[in-house]
């Protein structure tokens, strides 16, 4: 068990005064079976005529915020105190094939109707020839779903080089895999349609990993960022495997888990619309995911 303070900054400057920014973030964290939350909060500079937090379709906290007062500068904070263990999986659901993990053609399998949205394409997670021919050489015939998700996890993680400039917002899983490099999201949206392409049910995961700095090295306070990784259903449980092709590694208490959907469209940390006559604006974002003593 380990316990963090997160902080995430999102700070936007505009070159002309926006009239009206209306917009949704998730930035607390879930509560969930391995990860509590406690002391969390947002606050908005400048502050919002309305602001909302609730939970959205998929059981993560949204907040919905509304600024009407002219503003050159919009800042959005959060923080949170969470402890995190390592999640636990039945040996048994892992061993199960992963033919078993197709709920749209095994709707008998208990919890297949709560996985079935998470085997279809999505916005950002298209499928096509090659995503299901990379997939096809790990989901081999009768292989166990634990051992085909991990092994397609480690294939992206030797396969793909990460780099920041080799896609942008709009590049697609088409892109990275042709490229074979990205970032976390990329990475993670690869893997999805990779499954999904053979009608696996897995969901885009979004939140922090805790990082360490190098050896003799202190931390650097705001140097962190989101991550992405993904979980890969297990049959006829409500358990999902979390798997990380950015680290080669399962989910562990390292992870601090904000949002899921079915991709990165359904859990960005900020989205939102602004009016204004701005030419131009930056976007700064800084995150610190801090230990804490027990």
């Amino acid at each position: 068990m380990k316990q963090y303070r997160v902080w995430h900054r999102t700070a936007y400057t505009y070159s002309a005064p926006v009239d009206d920014s209306v917009g949704q973030f998730h930035l607390t964290p879930r509560e969930l079976a391995w990860q509590s939350v406690r002391d969390a909060a947002v606050t908005l500079s400048p502050d919002p005529g309305d602001l909302r937090r609730e939970t959205d379709y998929f059981g993560n906290w949204s907040t919905y915020f509304h600024v009407t007062d002219p503003h050159e500068a919009l800042s959005i904070e959060s923080s949170s105190e969470v402890t995190v263990t390592a999640p636990a999986y039945d040996d048994a659901a892992l061993a199960q094939p992963w033919e078993l993990a197709r709920p749209l053609r095994h709707p008998e399998v208990d919890h297949a109707w709560r996985a079935a949205e998470f085997a279809l394409a999505s916005p950002r997670v298209a499928q096509s020839d090659a995503t299901a021919a990379y997939g096809a050489l790990s989901l081999q015939p009768g292989r166990p779903i634990g051992e085909a998700a991990t092994d397609l996890m480690r294939r992206i993680y030797t396969d793909f080089d990460y780099d920041s400039t080799a896609t942008t917002v709009t590049s697609t899983v088409g892109d990275a895999l042709e490229k074979r490099a990205g970032v976390c999201q990329d990475f993670a949206h690869v893997a999805l349609a990779c499954l999904r392409s053979h009608g696996v049910a897995a969901r885009y995961v979004s939140g922090y990993l805790a990082t360490q700095p190098p050896p003799g090295k202190e931390r650097v306070f705001g140097a962190d960022a989101s991550h992405a990784w993904l979980g890969v259903w297990l049959p006829g449980t409500d358990e999902w495997l979390a798997i990380d092709p950015t680290n080669d590694q399962w989910a562990n208490d390292r992870y601090i888990t904000v949002a899921w959907g079915r991709d990165y469209g359904d859990v960005s940390p900020v989205k939102g619309i602004i009016f204004t006559e701005a030419k131009t604006s930056t976007l700064r974002v800084s995150v610190d995911v801090a230990p804490l003593a027990p």
